[in-house]
């Protein structure tokens, strides 16, 4: 991952209330504390901050003061995501977002974002990603539900697998420091070429592995290929399922779920549903055409919902136009709307050729919310159209669009953050 170090463009950014400016290091735990707080967890401990801490990249998180009291926070990871067509662009997969609850409903929030987004974009940022814990929040400040995935429930008690379903290697479980220490250099190798996959920094790695591991009492499994190389990747832990009959046993919750092709995740469902004593495995962040009812004798063995996954800001539009692959249709002329992000606005060609700048009379006109929405594929312009969520001022160019916009697979980021 090659990023610009994140600059900011001013010293501070001052309102009547309170002034929005990067944390000084030792400003970093109360920038922690204020987001575990708006998530309703116990400040952190020594022993907890101290992992916690090598999340806080320099130059990468932001606070609003009020006097001396820090009253909101954002924050960053460096990564980049794989675009539609398989090119890999920079961007900020930005978490640790929390105001206090005193301070709530005063524009805190809002400058964050717009500090953060001005900053990413001055240092050549393409997009900001999140996962969102109050999705009605976010599009005011340009970010669009990009991908969806699947929450899926399997009954092992139910879940046989087929016996005609390949098999690839084998599966075993990591120590601690096996799993940091073999796991990122693996996840490099074997990186899903989907388009969604974000790239995971050592900063990743810190908040979502040993973190989990050393606090969440996370478990972790290498699936091995017949080469001796690690090729998949589960994270999971146990959790309790309540219930007054003392016959019902523990469940599996799965972080995490990585696999270099369709046979290594046949082995890792293999792996997961052989579980002994678990009534229930709950795997977060599946992509839509994942085959698994079809890999069951019994497709009622498994419950599935429909899922937000990750929120997309595209912070520099004519970078991520320009980055991506496009459908077999004819060029259709794109007006982008960022009132937070000015250079972003204007009108675009799009079309098999990519995306140049124009001047021609616009087709359609969309918010970069709305961008972000149909950038990976999600959304077909002509649905968000049909719903206002898209002006069109030539009809005509609604089937092309969609086509242009279209992607081979549903594309999935599959990284919590």
């Amino acid at each position: 991952m090659h990023h610009r170090p994140v600059t900011q463009t001013l010293p501070s950014t001052r309102t009547t209330d309170f002034e929005i400016r990067a944390v000084e290091d030792d400003e970093r735990r109360s920038a922690y504390t204020v987001f575990m707080e708006a998530l309703h967890e116990e400040p952190p401990d020594d022993e907890k901050w101290t992992l916690a801490a090598r999340a806080y990249e320099p130059g990468r998180a932001y606070g609003a003061f009020a006097g001396d009291t820090l009253v909101g926070a954002t924050m960053s990871l460096t990564s980049d995501i794989t675009v539609p067509g398989g090119g890999v662009v920079p961007m900020a997969a930005v978490t640790g977002v929390g105001v206090r609850t005193d301070h709530r409903r005063r524009g805190v929030l809002t400058g964050l974002m717009r500090r953060q987004l001005a900053d990413l974009a001055a240092a050549g940022e393409v997009f900001a990603t999140l996962h969102a814990s109050e999705p009605t929040i976010y599009g005011r400040f340009g970010y669009g539900l990009g991908t969806l995935a699947r929450v899926v429930r399997v009954k092992p008690p139910r879940a046989r697998m087929r016996a005609d379903v390949p098999t690839a290697g084998t599966t075993r479980l990591l120590t601690k420091d096996e799993a940091l220490t073999l796991l990122p250099g693996a996840y490099q190798r074997l990186r899903p070429r989907r388009a969604g996959v974000m790239g995971r920094a050592p900063s990743w790695w810190a908040m979502c592995y040993e973190y989990r591991l050393t606090h969440m009492r996370l478990r972790v499994a290498a699936h091995y290929g017949p080469d001796g190389e690690i090729d998949g990747m589960v994270g999971f832990r146990s959790v309790e399922i309540p219930s007054d009959d003392p016959r019902v046993n523990a469940g599996v919750v799965v972080l995490d779920f990585v696999g270099a092709n369709q046979a290594v995740e046949n082995d890792l469902w293999r792996f997961l549903l052989g579980i002994d004593l678990v009534d229930d495995v709950t795997v977060y962040m599946r992509p839509l055409d994942e085959p698994l009812e079809a890999m069951l004798e019994n497709a009622h063995a498994v419950r599935c919902e429909w899922d937000e996954e990750l929120w997309v800001r595209v912070v520099d539009v004519p970078a991520a136009l320009a980055a991506r692959t496009y459908g077999a249709a004819d060029p259709v002329v794109v007006e982008v709307v960022d009132p937070i992000l000015p250079a972003n606005s204007g009108r675009y060609l799009v079309g098999p050729h990519g995306a140049d700048r124009t001047d021609a009379p616009a087709a359609l006109t969309l918010g970069v919310e709305a961008l972000g929405m149909v950038y990976f594929g999600a959304w077909r312009p002509s649905k968000l159209a049909g719903i206002g969520r898209l002006a069109v001022h030539d009809p005509a160019a609604l089937p092309a669009a969609d086509r242009l916009f279209a992607t081979d697979e549903p594309s999935w980021c599959g990284s919590l953050f």
